[in-house]
């Protein structure tokens, strides 16, 4: 994905009240932050925030944090936040999930994947978020049984998906292969999902979960 780069988005990220600076402080503490119990929901590769916005404003009884690795992209997705009312069960990381396991520890409730690199070139399969790399490092951060929902536009990383998941020891709960076609499912739109879907593109979605 090719973004054209701000030329301050240090200050956007500095001054934003979503984004933590660094997150390596909270590893285990998240609700602290937070100044409640709530349950944590994680969403990596939050792109512009719309849906993980969406999600807590919805649902203010429910913390969400959103993962960026892309500076400039999390910027973007700032700025338009920055016309939205603030939401205090939001917050922000600038970091890369490679190094997920340095900032949570049993504190995640569920992890939204959504239109997540497909990294298609076999030799780099690892770096697909469900390559059961990055499954291992999920584990560290659920507070029990572990509970994943995915959604993609592209066939060949959701059928991935499913087989690791699978192969994993998670249970797939609920498999949509063109979930905009149920009228009365209850979905909140990424960006990449409105852009996709306008285009005509099916969108793949599933449920896992594995209890501990």
């Amino acid at each position: 994905m090719r973004v054209r780069n701000i030329k301050n988005k240090n200050d956007i990220l500095k001054n934003s009240n979503y984004v933590i600076d660094d997150p390596c402080l909270y590893k285990g503490k998240w609700n602290t932050l937070f100044g409640n119990n709530y349950k944590i929901c994680l969403e990596i590769g939050t792109g512009k925030c719309s849906f993980i916005y969406e999600m807590a404003r919805q649902n203010p009884d429910v913390n969400y944090i959103g993962i960026e690795r892309i500076d400039t992209v999390l910027a973007l997705g700032i700025k338009e936040l920055n016309n939205k009312p603030f939401l205090s069960n939001l917050l922000l990381i600038n970091y890369d999930a490679l190094k997920i396991e340095d900032i949570f520890d049993k504190e995640i409730d569920t992890l939204y994947l959504n239109f997540s690199d497909p990294w298609p070139k076999k030799r780099h399969e690892k770096r697909r978020l469900t390559n059961f790399r990055f499954l291992k490092k999920y584990d560290i951060m659920f507070l029990s049984d572990k509970k994943i929902i995915m959604k993609t536009d592209n066939r060949e990383l959701f059928e991935y998906s499913v087989v690791t998941l699978s192969n994993y020891g998670y249970k797939i709960n609920d498999l949509s292969l063109d979930l905009h076609s149920k009228e009365d499912y209850n979905n909140i739109m990424t960006e990449y999902e409105d852009k996709f879907s306008r285009k005509g593109c099916k969108i793949y979605m599933l449920n896992a979960s594995k209890s501990i």
